[in-house]
């Protein structure tokens, strides 16, 4: 997201892909990935604070916490502490992101 990396995000997020904005807006797979690289969604820095994995046989559940630099949706920068619940699936021996959804923490 830092880079504007479409073939980064493209190999990561799974074509059912949908992010939960704090907001309670959705975006699936291409509307994410536009709005990052057409600036709406500018990500600058990111500080891994923690990390918790969760498995079971049928997915895994990814809770990260960073302190992240950004500017979104026309906003000034601002330094957020950011959760993202990630669920994944693996397919193929690929693990891809199929939901995430932020929050503060």
């Amino acid at each position: 997201m830092i880079e504007k990396d479409k073939a980064g995000l493209n190999a990561v997020l799974d074509d059912s892909f949908v992010l939960h904005h704090m907001t309670g807006m959705k975006q699936n797979k291409n509307e994410f990935i536009n709005a990052v690289l057409d600036g709406t969604l500018n990500y600058y820095s990111a500080v891994h604070e923690h990390f918790e994995v969760q498995t079971n046989e049928n997915c895994t559940v990814i809770i990260g916490q960073s302190y992240v630099l950004a500017a979104v949706f026309g906003g000034g920068k601002h330094y957020w502490h950011l959760q993202q619940k990630c669920n994944m699936v693996e397919c193929d021996g690929v693990w891809k992101i199929t939901q995430s959804i932020a929050s503060t923490y």
